[in-house]
């Protein structure tokens, strides 16, 4: 890839899993977490060094309630977030 990308999760709304997508255009330490609408941290789903790729991360929100969440992505300079919602 030429760019960091985070790509909308899919589906969306969902229940209880989704598929997050994300692209890496250098190596990099990502961290891919899932927030309340307050800005309390949920989920961490990854936190690890990663090779220049394309990637796909399931999520699966079984314990939590329905609402809108988002999913934010560091990986070195590049930091972007999403909404998302959960409907049970």
């Amino acid at each position: 890839p030429k760019e960091f990308v985070l790509y909308q999760n899919y589906p969306n709304p969902f229940n209880p899993i989704t598929t997050i997508k994300f692209s890496i255009a250098k190596e990099s330490v990502v961290n891919l977490s899932i927030f309340n609408l307050v800005g309390e941290r949920v989920k961490e789903l990854t936190n690890e060094l990663m090779k220049p790729g394309y990637y796909e991360i399931e999520f699966d929100a079984t314990e939590l309630t329905s609402g809108i969440y988002f999913y934010r992505i560091k990986a070195g300079e590049f930091v972007e977030s999403k909404k998302m919602i959960l409907l049970k």
